[in-house]
């Protein structure tokens, strides 16, 4: 257990210089700024429509950088070490998104009641979604134990951690596992945004029912999809679709991690022994092209807390500047405004975190998620009125961008790694993906 639980352990971060990370924080705002003011598009695709916003921009335009490292001009140059501190980064950048969203959760807390049994119940979806479409098309294609990992869950962080205590890293299973965490790294956010954006202008669903697809148990792919929902919604329905969302993002990384271990994980591994032998003859493959992927124990990240203070702080800094940009760029948002408000929410991040560092078992992303829901309940607490009037000018898709940004940089670094893992995974990660937010729609569905 001791072995599996270290090869899901994250690799150290590496040191970069003051100067380097000050080039990383401009050269991302600069991405944000240009992603911001190339604004959204979109486009038709049969009876739908496909749309793409600023923080998708911000995702290839990142990625792009840094995979062109040698090529860009030594101030846009964003090598393999700040790629890796950019990984940092945005792990401690998310929790300024995790308090956006537990504000906006506590201040539209009754429209979430209103949603009801369908926020628990579309768990089952999110939790199922993924085995329902991705095993037996794992299977078809030759896939073997690799497929238990890579589709009994959309393997965020939590379940890296799943597998590596019950079946190790470097087994089929871990390799699986690794397969979808690094698709979705690199392509579930444009995967998902897409996928989201053309279901939504089917009209076939209740924009509530997409909107609790969209939490999906990961703060980048939830702020796509659910950016691509929104856009083709009523502005003044928005802020309550984005509750809910944030609601059914926070129950999946919740409630998500013991479903996944105690269902959907007993029921991918008891379903692969009784379709395998039926669904993997019709492949003419006799195993996966997956071999042992090198520096596979460094894919998680350096999670938050365990970045120096300096760097966390610096996170912050770098989520709030490219906040106001994207305030004033897309949404007419004035500076001072802007300022205001992520002064208030970088507070209660730098608070917790904090407390965090001072108490190691404290459970971070809950605590904060929780906090922040119950200071923007209106009339909860004295300064809850004026706290939901300060931050509500903060756009919620304006914390979506820079989070892309650093994610494109962060990803960049493991593309060399991504390519080794062979196209029949990535093909299957994504249905998964695609069988989780499905999944979790149709259930709500149920109940609109």
């Amino acid at each position: 257990m001791t072995s599996a639980r270290a090869a899901a352990m994250p690799a150290p971060p590496v040191a970069v210089a003051g100067r380097g990370k000050l080039k990383l924080l401009v050269v991302t705002l600069a991405v944000v700024a240009l992603a911001e003011w190339i604004g959204p598009a979109q486009f038709k695709l049969g009876p739908g429509r496909i749309v793409l916003l600023p923080m998708l921009w911000a995702l290839l335009l990142a990625a792009a950088l840094g995979l062109a490292e040698r090529r860009v001009p030594a101030p846009l140059r964003i090598g393999h070490s700040l790629q890796t501190c950019a990984g940092g980064l945005l792990n401690a950048g998310l929790l300024l998104f995790v308090v956006k969203l537990g504000l906006t959760v506590g201040a539209f807390l009754p429209q979430v009641r209103q949603a009801g049994w369908a926020l628990l119940f579309q768990e089952f979806g999110h939790a199922f979604g993924t085995l329902a479409l991705g095993l037996p098309l794992a299977l078809l294609l030759g896939i073997k134990r690799e497929a238990v990992g890579a589709t009994f869950s959309v393997g965020r962080e939590g379940n890296l951690v799943i597998i590596g205590e019950k079946y190790g890293m470097q087994s089929p299973e871990g390799r699986g596992v690794l397969a979808e965490y690094i698709t979705g790294t690199v392509l579930g956010a444009l995967f998902i945004a897409v996928l989201a954006g053309f279901i939504t202008s089917l009209n076939i669903f209740d924009p509530r029912s997409l909107a609790m697809g969209a939490g999906v148990g990961s703060g980048s792919m939830m702020a796509a999809a659910m950016g691509a929902i929104a856009a083709q919604q009523p502005a003044a329905q928005v802020p309550q679709l984005t509750a809910i969302a944030a609601a059914a993002n926070l129950i999946t990384m919740v409630v998500g991690f013991y479903f996944t271990l105690f269902l959907s994980l007993p029921a991918c591994s008891w379903l692969y022994g009784k379709l395998e032998p039926v669904l993997g003859r019709f492949s003419k493959r006799q195993g996966t092209d997956v071999g042992a992927v090198p520096g596979a124990g460094g894919a998680g990240g350096v999670v938050a807390h365990e970045l120096p203070l300096a760097d966390s702080v610096l996170a912050w800094l770098l989520m709030a500047a490219a906040v106001v940009v994207g305030n004033a760029l897309s949404y007419q948002v004035a500076p001072l405004d802007s300022l205001i408000g992520m002064a208030i929410v970088v507070a209660i991040v730098a608070a917790v975190d904090l407390l965090k560092r001072a108490v190691p078992r404290l459970p971070l992303v809950l605590v904060l998620s929780v906090l922040a829901t119950l200071v923007g309940v209106p009339g909860l607490l004295p300064f809850s009125d004026a706290v939901i009037a300060l931050t509500a000018k903060l756009n919620f898709m304006a914390f979506t961008t820079p989070v892309l940004a650093l994610a494109g940089f962060s990803v960049a670094k493991d593309l060399p790694i991504f390519r080794q893992l062979g196209w029949r995974i990535v093909v299957v990660s994504l249905t998964a993906t695609a069988g989780t937010f499905l999944g979790a729609t149709l259930i709500a569905e149920l109940f609109h």
